[in-house]
């Protein structure tokens, strides 16, 4: 099952918590020392920055797989290390990334040596809402030939939180590829802690021998492979890049919403438990898929009262961005959520590449 580090990062003890956070992921990804030191160097520079900026905040850290799934181009797992906090936001992002910026008399070190050395970095920020950073780092890539298939140009990414900062989460997302066809994975293992995540697991697992099966086939196979779990609510989205369709399939209490050009559409998923109580029959969904579309999935550690913002459509964002400014806006500190709270969004990578 895999680890997942939730940092509370309110005094300077916890800075160090959270880059051994990073170094225990890194081991867990197969970093090499170097790496290895780079991802701990983000860790520890991004949890400063929340004690110096933002009052506090929380440092998530994961192994994730790559935000791009395009022949060509490095598959191995990353160290992500998102940050999220509810303070006074950044006025002028792009100073703040420049080398020596600095509010508090500091170097100024921070967010720019963390985009400088990370795979993958993006923030967001809103003044009086807070901010959201989410890095990667991963081993050194090799180089190969670029993928310019329509499949290439999907990107996805995801924030998992576990409940009252337990080792591990029940909800677990994964996503797949089999040429022009990206399936989207969330899953949402019943209950929480050790048994909740090896259902969750298990459907990792599965989903990776069936990236050429459609959801409805996908849900299917899923809920032998649960079989003898707690079982799981799964969300199953799958694009089809060269015929621009999206098709969706769900079993349980995980959200799904699409959002196409600025207006959100909720996609349905049946009742029940995938490995225990699946449905008979099965319902395939299908939308058009377009590069103005993003989906969220959710688990239902989200407040149902969440709405989707505009902010929340934003395509040019990091697709972990959009999924941890959602989860910072359905929360705060005086609402935490209430379960292992994922947030999985599938979108397409700007015209000037991710």
């Amino acid at each position: 099952m895999p680890r997942v580090w939730d940092v509370p990062v309110h005094d300077s003890t916890r800075v160090r918590d959270a880059r051994v956070a990073a170094e225990h992921a890194a081991a867990l990804a197969c970093l090499d020392e170097q790496r290895t030191s780079t991802a701990a160097l983000v860790a520890t520079e991004l949890a400063t920055n929340l004690l110096k900026h933002a009052g506090g905040g929380r440092v998530v850290v994961d192994v994730v797989a790559p935000p791009v799934l395009a022949a060509g181009r490095d598959t191995a797992p990353r160290v992500q290390i998102a940050t999220v906090d509810h303070g006074p936001g950044i006025a002028d992002v792009s100073a703040a990334l420049r080398d020596g910026f600095t509010t508090t008399g500091s170097l100024g070190a921070g967010l720019g040596t963390c985009a400088r050395l990370a795979d993958d970095f993006d923030l967001h920020s809103v003044p009086g809402r807070g901010t959201v950073v989410v890095a990667r780092v991963g081993p050194v890539p090799e180089i190969r030939a670029f993928d310019p298939g329509p499949a290439g140009r999907l990107r996805a990414g995801a924030v998992n939180v576990p409940f009252g900062g337990d080792e591990y989460s029940g909800d677990a997302w994964a996503w797949v590829r089999d040429g022009d066809l990206v399936t989207l994975m969330l899953a949402d293992g019943l209950g929480h802690g050790p048994e909740a995540a090896h259902a969750s697991t298990a459907a990792v697992e599965a989903l990776r021998g069936s990236a050429h099966l459609a959801p409805a086939e996908v849900v299917r196979r899923l809920d032998r492979a649960l079989s003898g779990t707690r079982g799981a609510a799964v969300a199953v989205a799958q694009v089809d890049a060269r015929a621009s369709v999206l098709r969706f399939t769900g079993v349980g209490n995980i959200g799904a919403r699409l959002c196409e050009g600025g207006t959100w559409r909720h996609l349905v998923s049946r009742p029940g438990i995938v490995g225990t109580h699946r449905p008979t029959t099965l319902r395939e969904e299908e939308a058009a898929w377009a590069d103005d579309r993003v989906l969220v999935l959710h688990s239902d550690g989200l407040p149902s009262r969440w709405s989707p913002t505009s902010d929340t459509c934003r395509t040019s964002a990091d697709p972990a961005v959009t999924a941890a400014v959602t989860i910072r806006d359905a929360s705060s500190p005086a609402r935490p959520v209430r379960d292992d709270t994922a947030v999985a969004v599938l979108a397409p990578t700007p015209p000037d590449g991710p």
